[in-house]
């Protein structure tokens, strides 16, 4: 039976049914953190079998590896589309495992679109065209919920005292556009800007604020097409795997 570590921290991990979320979950739990993954189920019929299953999985399989590993983790399905949600996820995670003071940024709403869609992509992904629905569905998700959860941590670590605490956005880049992607660009240059903002604004309450981009990561949606696409560009160097960016975020590097 693996000895189970001294849980130091509270972190919630957004998104982490799968992929980076799942991850940085696991990183974080054998580190001794107690972990809040939570996760919305999506079918998506256009992504590729193995991301259309991870993507409508639940959180609980993942809480599960890391019990067995000896960490300290709980589910928590949650529609961080919804205003109320980051508020709903706060008080879950202090009512589980205590009071929150890592945040980790990282589900997505994406969607793809663009102001001249095509029926597809070089990578035979679907494109829509740019609307109020897509916009939504992005901004709600990557920019309003991220938003929303620095301002929950940020009152509460203020509230009881806390003096040490820990914030990452995940991004894309997408500061001098994303073409293709357009809305998925944008949001993640606003989530970039609050993230930012937060470093200036906690600094004095033991908060550190950043966000990282990950190179092409194979969170389950990358195809042949996609490597020999990176494998061929100027501007990408390789395909990571999930574990390789938890490996490397501020979050689970010291000083811890």
């Amino acid at each position: 039976m693996p000895k189970t570590p001294r849980m130091n921290h509270v972190a919630v991990v957004t998104g982490a049914n799968h992929g980076i979320g799942a991850a940085v979950a696991r990183a974080l739990a054998a580190r001794g953190v107690g972990v809040l993954c939570t996760y919305l189920r999506e079918y998506d019929e256009e992504a590729t079998d193995s991301y259309r299953r991870a993507r409508s999985a639940t959180g609980e399989e993942v809480v599960e590896e890391i019990r067995e590993a000896g960490g300290q983790a709980e589910a928590l399905e949650a529609d961080l589309s919804d205003p109320a949600a980051p508020a709903a996820v706060f008080d879950a995670a202090e009512q589980r495992l205590g009071a929150v003071d890592i945040l980790i940024n990282n589900a997505s709403g994406w969607i793809q679109d663009s102001f001249v869609p095509r029926p597809a992509d070089r990578f035979g992904r679907p494109l829509r065209s740019v609307t109020a629905e897509t916009w939504s569905q992005q901004f709600a998700v990557d920019a309003m919920a991220p938003a929303l959860l620095i301002g929950e941590l940020a009152r509460r670590h203020r509230d009881r005292g806390a003096t040490w605490g820990r914030i990452v956005g995940l991004t894309s880049g997408g500061d001098l556009g994303f073409p293709g992607e357009v809305s998925y660009g944008a949001v993640k240059a606003a989530q970039a800007n609050y993230t930012l903002s937060a470093a200036a604004e906690l600094a004095d309450l033991g908060v550190t604020a950043n966000v990282v981009h990950p190179p092409v990561t194979d969170t389950g949606w990358v195809t042949d097409e996609v490597r020999q696409f990176v494998a061929s560009s100027t501007t990408h160097f390789h395909v990571a795997a999930p574990a390789d960016v938890a490996c490397f975020s501020p979050l689970t590097m010291p000083p811890f």
